[in-house]
């Protein structure tokens, strides 16, 4: 018959259990207080780059991205807050605070026109001519952190990606599957067109509700459900001027001009 542990036993076990528990804290502890001591040095090193790398930091958007990105991996963020060091250091900070508000300026002054979606290489472009600034001295990535901090106003701010482009949102509507399809389609459309962009014209991104009915196999319901909520959330405006009776619905926010579409073509 197989004898039960005794009381000393149970007691030798629970001690055992209890030391092993306090040497697995100890070596928690250690490590995290390696961990903060390295990323104190980090930090440290970070602050002595970004003192001689000022300059370029300032000026040079590829750098000042790559900048981020190194600070990401330490867990600092320069724009956390226009106080302390970073804002002392390299006053980036108030570059990007200047930047979100022109922003803000061009969304609302544009938002009549695109109703509250324009395409981030546009607003790029508007930025640049508002700043009266070269197009490579302020990338995308510059507008992206700008607009993240957009979120604070709690007014729909956002990017938005349909097919292979970038868009702004800045009204607090909510798109779905089927009218990000219907953006998408309207921007195919647009990219296919390169004859008029070779001559210099601009065209507009348009689909009818037949071209969505058999994109998508939807039914026409589905297809005049989707397209009215676009119209009525002001993203859409409608054509019905064609010889052919259909009536066109065509997204501005989906325009390419010539020069765009030659700089994709030629990437």
């Amino acid at each position: 018959m197989r004898r039960r542990p005794g009381i000393a036993g149970l007691q030798n076990a629970a001690a055992t259990r209890d030391q092993f528990r306090l040497v697995g804290e100890n070596v928690a502890k250690v490590r995290t207080d390696v961990m903060k001591e390295q990323l104190a040095t980090f930090r440290s090193q970070l602050e002595e780059f970004a003192r001689k790398h000022k300059s370029d930091i300032r000026k040079n958007p590829i750098f000042r991205q790559q900048f981020h990105e190194m600070c990401a991996k330490v867990g600092v963020d320069p724009l956390a807050s226009n106080k302390g060091v970073w804002a002392e250091l390299l006053g980036i900070g108030d570059f990007y605070y200047e930047l979100g508000v022109q922003i803000v300026d061009i969304c609302i002054a544009t938002r009549s026109h695109n109703g509250g979606l324009i395409d981030l290489l546009d607003l790029r472009k508007q930025l640049c001519q508002k700043r009266k600034a070269t197009l490579e001295s302020l990338s995308e990535d510059d507008c992206l952190r700008a607009i993240s901090k957009l979120k604070v106003l709690g007014s729909g701010f956002e990017v938005i990606s349909v097919g292979r482009r970038k868009l702004v949102r800045s009204v607090p509507t909510e798109l779905n599957k089927d009218h990000s399809g219907i953006l998408g389609l309207a921007q195919l459309d647009v990219s296919r067109d390169f004859n008029m962009h070779l001559v210099g014209m601009q065209t507009e991104g348009y689909v009818t509700v037949e071209q969505v009915e058999k994109e998508f196999s939807w039914s026409t319901g589905r297809a005049i459900d989707a397209l009215e909520t676009l119209l009525k959330d002001g993203l859409a405006m409608i054509d019905d001027g064609h010889r052919d009776g259909k009536r066109r619905y065509w997204f501005p926010c989906v325009t390419v001009s010539s020069d765009t579409t030659g700089a994709e073509a030629r990437s």
